[in-house]
């Protein structure tokens, strides 16, 4: 179980570890992936470690707008804001690789489909 302390992004989140940051609000943080699968990818998280969509702290009224605004306010810095698309991983069977809620957003492709 991950915890704040260790967690990377609560981590980059509070300032501690540097990141790219490319967009920020109250709520959430965007900075850029360090391995990006796309020309444009930048990872959004909230401030506050909430480990998944399936965590308690997702289902908080507005978390979710709060979230996707910062996905498009990522998108708009990045100059992506035309075409792009918005990935979470939940779970280790989705995916997931850091237990941190985060979207991915994105651009500078086109995206096929399906995904993956």
């Amino acid at each position: 179980m991950t915890t704040e302390q260790d967690c990377i992004f609560c981590r980059i989140a509070s300032g501690e570890i540097p990141a790219d940051v490319v967009a920020e609000g109250l709520e959430w943080l965007a900075f850029r992936d360090l391995s990006p699968q796309a020309p444009t990818h930048v990872l959004v998280i909230p401030r506050g470690h909430v480990t998944s969509l399936d965590d308690p702290g997702a289902g908080v009224i507005g978390f979710g707008d709060a979230l996707l605004a910062g996905c498009r306010k990522a998108a708009e810095a990045t100059g992506v804001a035309g075409g792009y698309r918005v990935v979470t991983n939940t779970g280790p069977e989705g995916g997931q690789e850091v237990m941190h809620l985060h979207l991915h957003v994105l651009g500078g492709r086109q995206m096929g489909w399906p995904p993956g």
